[in-house]
């Protein structure tokens, strides 16, 4: 691992002490439920309650992606907005760094029990992303997502994705226009050791298209498995913290790949919910 890399997970680690020494008086901890890293979990945010999730990855070789993801419900359960912004460096170029794409987001909470939920979107993608710098696609575009929960017994719940990608007019560094296409399956086990701590292993295959000439594309497609491990800082105000660390390793088709991935969300009330 990158000295600069290491320096990170110490200090990352750091903090989740300090954060622990502070969450220690509280009350009885409840189980963390929606902090997956690369799979979507099919749970929207609860009335009254707005989430802020930051990840971060660094490659070997030094590449990096940061997103930030802001949930909100809307008056219910049921129907969920958030927005998704991206800061990295250009996969063939490390020293031009900059904005990425943006991601308008909905949700709608169709199934929600003690054993099931399901939670399908739909995104619009803005290019706010350089695309001659190769920070963005270059068009607008629409993502769907179908995530399905299922949860198998008080210690293990499964989660798992299926979605496309549709870019009409995305561009290559050259401005070249093609019509673009992208698919994504996912799947992880979550092992609730205890309620504030969870092992967990994903698994996501991606297929997109990309820009080579004018109304040309090539496939690249990618397969990680990602084993992590997430815990939880519960407090008497109603936050939750929650860190948590992976190592995404390439397989299949991106064997050779391999980086860290840290997250970090803060989950609060943002008003007084009267029952």
């Amino acid at each position: 691992m990158a000295p600069k890399t290491t320096l990170l997970l110490i200090a990352f680690l750091l903090l989740a002490r300090t954060l622990h020494a502070q969450g220690q008086a509280t009350t009885p901890p409840e189980p963390i439920s929606d902090n997956s890293f690369l799979i979507e979990e099919a749970y929207n945010q609860e009335a009254g309650v707005v989430q802020h999730i930051n990840t971060f990855t660094r490659s070997r070789g030094g590449s990096w992606l940061y997103t930030f993801t802001q949930e909100w419900p809307v008056k219910s359960m049921k129907h969920q907005f958030s927005y998704t912004l991206t800061v990295l460096d250009a996969a063939n170029n490390p020293a031009v760094r900059g904005l990425g794409d943006m991601a308008l987001n909905y949700r709608y909470q169709l199934v929600a029990n003690d054993k099931v939920a399901i939670a399908p979107r739909i995104s619009l993608s803005l290019p706010t992303g350089n695309s001659k710098k190769a920070l963005g696609i270059g068009g607008v575009g629409i993502q769907t997502n179908l995530p399905i929960s299922v949860t198998h017994s008080s210690k293990f719940v499964t989660h798992w994705n299926a979605g496309a990608t549709l870019i009409p007019r995305a561009k290559d560094t050259d401005g070249e226009q093609a019509f673009v296409k992208g698919f994504n399956l996912g799947q992880s086990s979550v092992w609730l050791a205890k309620p504030r701590f969870n092992v967990l292993v994903e698994t996501v295959w991606n297929s997109f298209q990309t820009v080579v000439h004018l109304h040309q594309t090539e496939t690249v497609y990618s397969l990680l498995l990602n084993p992590g491990v997430r815990w939880a800082y519960n407090f008497k105000s109603g936050l939750q913290i929650v860190p948590g660390v992976s190592v995404p390793i390439g397989i299949g088709p991106s064997r050779g790949q391999v980086g860290v991935l840290f997250y970090l969300s803060f989950e609060h009330p943002f008003k007084k919910i009267t029952k």
